[in-house]
């Protein structure tokens, strides 16, 4: 969803019509049982409904910078889309390994970006020369017992009648040990990074299909943005303003 609304706000959509358009995806009714790909869910439904959000607009042709990440299976490295189809970046940068199916430009498999860079900081950096804001979707550490996500599949219907097998259970204890690991190098990340401004909206207990009230989760978001502010403010004082003037000159000069 960050990849979307990303693109949504660098084609000039506001914070309104973003949210409008998100009451109208229904994520449970756009999935495919029968992939095109190697995945549990088809996305074909969605690649439609994107076309129709964002037309034939190139990422590179945008008034706002868009970077958007992959992760290229062939070459196990991260990619930073800013150029090409904007749907395509998007379709790469939402497709959940596993889950949803790789997305293909020219020669490259792309899957979710989080895969490798769950918190893309560095990207951010290198297109914008201000404070980068970081939206973490985890708790920090000290509240991880008490703030464990829903189970991956617990929105789907067609499993939950089948929640008591065996194997569905240990699916169950797998994606618990891989949240454990993917908030941890999502801290790590944090520690390397430094984004100037971490925001963590309380957004953990939403699972990936389920389908939370709009407004709901609007408030939370914004809620935890004022939180946010006086941090953001902080960092338009005159020296933090010369340290980020400097890097990025050094950062522009060694590119």
């Amino acid at each position: 969803m960050g990849g979307i609304i990303a693109a949504a706000h660098a084609c000039g959509m506001s914070a309104e019509t973003i949210q409008q358009k998100a009451a109208e995806l229904e994520i449970r009714e756009m999935l495919q049982l029968r992939a095109s790909g190697p995945s549990l869910f088809g996305l074909e439904r969605v690649e439609e409904w994107l076309s129709d959000l964002f037309g034939d607009r190139n990422i590179e042709d945008l008034e706002i910078p868009l970077a958007l990440t992959a992760v290229d299976l062939q070459e196990c490295r991260e990619v930073v889309i800013r150029s090409g189809r904007v749907v395509d970046g998007v379709m790469a940068t939402i497709a959940l390994p596993g889950l949803f199916p790789p997305h293909g430009i020219g020669q490259h498999r792309l899957v979710d970006g989080a895969t490798l860079d769950p918190v893309p900081v560095c990207p951010v950096r290198e297109v914008h020369p201000g404070p980068v804001v970081a939206v973490v979707l985890s708790p920090e550490q000290s509240r991880w017992r008490e703030t464990r996500s829903p189970s991956l599949m617990g929105g789907l219907p067609v499993v939950s009648f089948m929640a008591r097998l065996r194997p569905l259970r240990a699916l169950e204890i797998f994606q618990q040990s891989l949240e454990i690991t993917l908030r941890m190098y999502t801290e790590l990340h944090l520690q390397v990074d430094k984004p100037e401004v971490i925001i963590r909206p309380e957004v953990w207990d939403v699972g990936l299909f389920d389908s939370p009230s709009l407004e709901q989760i609007s408030a939370v978001g914004a809620t935890a943005a004022i939180e946010g502010m006086p941090g953001l403010r902080a960092q338009f004082a005159v020296h933090r303003r010369l340290e980020r003037w400097l890097r990025w000159r050094t950062r522009q000069r060694g590119a």
